[in-house]
């Protein structure tokens, strides 16, 4: 029932009373919907409540296609999608304002999109206000907004501004109208919507004056940014105003002056609007972008770009703008546009910012790898030697005190490349195909978009010397230098996100040496041209020249707390293959950029650390990072991050028994991964799939899906993934009868393993080559497999491999020691959650007439409190959503507890957990009975 709000108390009454005893009437539901911008009704507050969030952008991308049937202009597109803010109703309303040669492009869109008109007829009588006092305090709360950092605003604030607007008056925020919400000393709109109706339907001189208080009050607060703001929109007309947009460009690069990426680029855009000379009224459009992007707001960020490029502007400017281009693309756009952008951006830049290019090309060899394209991602990296620049190059942001500023303003360049998805976990060598006649032009892939990698996101370990292969084509060996033939480094250049209060301030710490004041050989740190020359080394094949300069990298992290930095560090350490190294820096990196304010880089942070994750093994703690890290992918609009979480959850989820889950993130990752390009990210999704086919027990489908991935031919993954999916491919081919199938993988397999890099790759080619082998050799390579776990760790693959041996041992009719084996496979599944796989060792240790170890009937030890609670419900026959009422927990939370309890217990229905609750129960009885005697 839609509007329920709309109905008198009693009809209201009657219907919650309804609703609340639906549970005793079978399968049966009751939706609601009411107003979100103002407090439900107490007649429904007992009701479960699921607030709508604002459409996701690829949502309202999609509401846009079917209402204009995919004709909008893209540039128009991009404007729509930004002023509606994921609100459906007024994207509606926007399409409907337009024409159909303005939504083409063909004439300029009308100014403001949304005007007061738009606004006031979406919000309807929501903005219906009772008194004049009401209205001043919705006024000046919407004002307040515009200058905050969040949606939210300090009530005293309010209260001071309403005194300065009518001194005479007693303002008070008791009691407050019902479209406001209160909480502490805090004062915010129940809908962004509302807020801006009610600031843009305002009387135009009522409004201005409020902006007037407003800045009267912070700037006796000592706020000079928001104050600023607030003076500038008091101004009556829209005439440059030369003075306050340069006052205004000045304190938005004050690194000293604590405010928000988002603040500081609402402040750069206010200066553009007040600048009559285009160059610089440009280049304050391209900081604001800038600060957008920084501050998680693509969709902020190209409408700004647009008005930069719509004025005259020298090439450092437009060089700037390219780049920002090129970052919002790489994160969320196909990834060879992004690379096409990024190196105009660097020529542009190469002359009057020699730093900022050489992040702009680490950037754009980051979009290369994305593409699949290694030799464009050599060749990139190769484009010329990096300078050494006096501060850390990249974007516009706030300065440092001792920061030389222009006269505008404007500040020096800050590097801003963390915030890209350049430098993510992808940070990790991979080995190349190796060279031969389908190599000599390049990689594989680099047509195929299905087979363009991000380059963050290789989960690979690093690589070594693959015996009897040669260099990478067209880079001979060095003499005397060790080589790793025919394998690469994922590229990460990161681009720094910055401090509190904006990007990082630009200082002179490269020039005296870094964070220690020291010099080494009187070269000065820069960890663009580190991580470049890192990079470049092991595209080459040359650890020895590639290890010092990232190692210099991670070492910098030690005494440095600056998000990019850590960031930077986490990438290098994963693409030395030092997983602790990148687990510890990405923990670091994810803290400081929650603490910096730095939206754009915590979807990354956690990228990092889901990967460090899943590398080390640790696939519920990859699978807790990946979730979050794709709600706030998404929330920023970074769709290639969210596609590599998707594909990070795929993987985490193949070894629990939940089908439905693996096809569900599969089928996310691979729809961005193919629309935009990313191979790796399509690779690990597919592996995934495959991998959960083998855990059910289904070896020919797996073998058949990681086939299209491993074998040779046009069809082949990604070459930073496909060969993570050997050791799966050669088990799925044994166990389906196809052993010939294995040997030429196994063969570039061997030397992976032979480098060394990866502890566990040793130890799964001797599983492998166990699998493969006559029975008078197996034992003894199944041995040495688990000996190599041993020393490498990991519960996963240890269990993986004592399973397969206790298989073999069964076989073999030596059921002694087979019950050892699968025992401990049980107990090392059961410890990482791997609950499809403990199912194999359950039903191995059955067929020997064991009792399985720690899931056995009757034993529920293994649950947490909250997981017996629920496992108790659900096996007297509540529902999921009867389960969450009667615990006062959300469904999303019981399903989430559920599945674990059934990895757990090894059940795979309902009714086994039913059955297994009562087993347990009247196995506990029993014995109290007998404790009793």
């Amino acid at each position: 029932m839609d509007d329920a709000h709309l109905w008198d108390a009693p009809a209201r009454s009657a219907l919650s009373h309804a609703a609340e005893r639906l549970h005793t009437a079978g399968r049966v539901a009751m939706l609601l919907s009411v107003a979100g911008h103002r407090a439900v009704d107490p007649e429904f507050a007992r009701l479960p409540v699921v607030r709508l969030d604002p459409l996701a952008p690829s949502h309202a991308d999609a509401l846009l296609d079917e209402v204009t049937d995919g004709s909008t202009d893209p540039a128009v597109r991009e404007h729509l999608l930004a002023e509606a803010e994921g609100n459906p109703a007024l994207l509606l309303a926007l399409v409907r304002r337009l024409t159909p040669a303005e939504l083409r492009g063909l004439r300029p869109l009308p100014r403001p999109t949304a005007d007061a008109g738009t606004l006031a007829a979406v919000a309807g009588s929501a903005l219906t206000c009772p008194s004049a006092d009401a209205r001043d305090l919705l006024l000046t709360v919407a004002a307040a907004v515009r200058a905050a950092d969040g949606p939210d605003v300090d009530t005293r604030l309010v209260l001071d501004a309403l005194r300065h607007l009518d001194p005479a008056s007693a303002p008070t925020a008791n009691p407050l109208p019902d479209v406001l919400a209160g909480a502490g000393d805090r004062l915010r709109f129940h809908s962004p919507l509302l807020c801006r109706a009610v600031h843009a339907t305002a009387v135009p001189d009522r409004r201005r004056a409020a902006h007037r208080a407003l800045a009267d009050v912070l700037e006796t607060d000592g706020q000079p940014l928001p104050a600023l703001l607030h003076r500038s929109w008091s101004l009556s007309g829209p005439a440059p105003v030369a003075r306050l947009a340069d006052r205004l460009a000045a304190v938005a690069a004050d690194g000293t002056t604590p405010a928000s990426h988002g603040l500081r680029g609402t402040a750069y855009a206010r200066a553009a609007e007040l600048t009559a000379d285009a160059p610089v009224r440009a280049e304050r459009y391209t900081a604001a972008a800038e600060q957008a992007l920084l501050g998680g707001r693509p969709d902020r960020a190209r409408p700004l770009l647009a008005a930069a490029r719509d004025c005259a502007a020298p090439a450092v400017v437009r060089g700037r703008a390219e780049r920002v281009r090129g970052l919002a693309e790489l994160r969320d756009g196909p990834v060879g546009d992004a690379h096409q952008s990024l190196l105009l951006a660097a020529s542009l830049l190469a002359e009057d910012a020699p730093a900022e290019a050489a992040s702009a090309a680490l950037a754009a060899a980051d979009a290369a790898w994305a593409a699949g394209d290694l030799s464009s991602c050599l060749a990139t990296l190769s484009l010329g030697p990096a300078p050494v620049p006096r501060d850390a190059a990249g974007m516009l942001g706030p300065a440092a005190p001792d920061a030389a500023t222009g006269a505008d303003g404007l500040p020096g360049a800050v590097d801003l490349a963390g915030a890209v998805d350049g430098a993510g976990p992808g940070g990790v060598p991979v080995p190349t195909d190796p060279p031969g006649p389908r190599h000599a032009a390049g990689p594989r892939h680099a047509a195929d978009p299905r087979h363009a990698a991000d380059p963050r996101q290789a989960v690979a370990p690093r690589h070594a010397t693959a015996p009897g292969h040669a260099a990478v084509p067209g880079h001979a060996a060095v003499p005397g230098h060790a080589t790793a033939p025919g394998y690469a480094a994922v590229p990460s250049a990161v681009l720094a996100g910055g401090r509190t209060g904006g990007a990082t301030p630009r200082t002179d710490a490269g020039a005296r040496g870094g964070p220690g004041g020291t010099r080494v050989c009187g070269v000065v740190p820069d960890p663009v041209r580190d991580h470049r020359v890192g990079m470049r080394a092991l595209l080459e094949g040359r650890l020895d020249r590639a290890a010092p300069s990232l190692g210099q990298v991670v070492e910098r992290a030690r005494t440095d707390d600056r998000p990019e930095t850590l960031l930077r560090a986490a990438s290098a350490a994963l693409l030395l293959g030092n997983v602790d190294a990148a687990r510890r820096a990405g923990a670091r990196a994810l803290a400081a950029t929650r603490q910096s304010g730095s939206e754009a880089l915590v979807p990354q942070a956690l990228e990092y650390l889901a990967y460090a994750e899943l590398r080390a093994g640790r696939h519920p703690q990859a699978r807790a990072h990946a979730e979050e890290g794709l709600r706030t992918a998404l929330r920023a609009g970074q769709r290639n991050t969210a596609a590599h979480h998707q594909a990070v959850l795929a993987l985490a989820a193949s070894i629990e028994d939940e089908p439905a889950t693996v096809a569900r993130h599969v089928t996310a990752a691979l729809a961005t991964a193919r629309r935009h390009g990313l191979a790796q990210a399509a690779t690990l999704a597919e592996w995934a799939a495959a991998r959960a086919d083998l855990g059910r027990g289904r070896p020919q489908d797996a073998a058949d899906r990681l086939g299209l991935l491993v074998l040779s031919g046009p069809g082949r993954g990604h070459f930073a993934v496909w060969r993570l999916a050997v050791p799966c491919f050669v088990e799925a081919a044994a166990l389906a009868g196809r052993p010939e199938d294995t040997h030429e993988v196994l063969t570039d397999f061997a030397g992976w393993a032979a480098f060394g890099a990866d502890p566990q790759a040793a130890a799964q080619l001797a599983r492998c080559h166990a699998l493969l082998a006559p029975p008078d050799r197996a034992d003894d390579l199944y041995r040495r497999a688990l000996a190599r776990h041993d020393e490498a760790g990991g519960d996963f693959e240890r269990a993986r491999t004592a399973l397969l041996y206790g298989k073999w041992l069964r076989r073999r009719r030596r059921p002694r020691e087979a019950r050892g084996r699968l025992g401990t496979a049980l107990a090392g599944f059961d410890r990482c959650g791997a609950g499809v796989w403990a199912a194999q060792a359950r039903a191995e240790l059955r067929a020997l007439g064991a009792a399985p170890q720690g899931g056995g009937a009757g034993t529920l030890t293994g649950l947490t409190p909250q997981q017996l609670r629920i496992a108790r419900h659900v096996a007297e026959g509540a529902t999921n959503r009867e389960v969450a009422l009667t615990l006062a927990v959300s469904t999303r939370t019981v399903d989430y507890h559920l599945r674990k309890v059934f990895a757990v217990l090894g059940v795979r229905s309902r009714l086994e957990l039913a059955r297994m609750v009562e087993h347990a129960d009247r196995t506990r009885g029993d014995r109290r009975a007998g404790d009793r005697m």
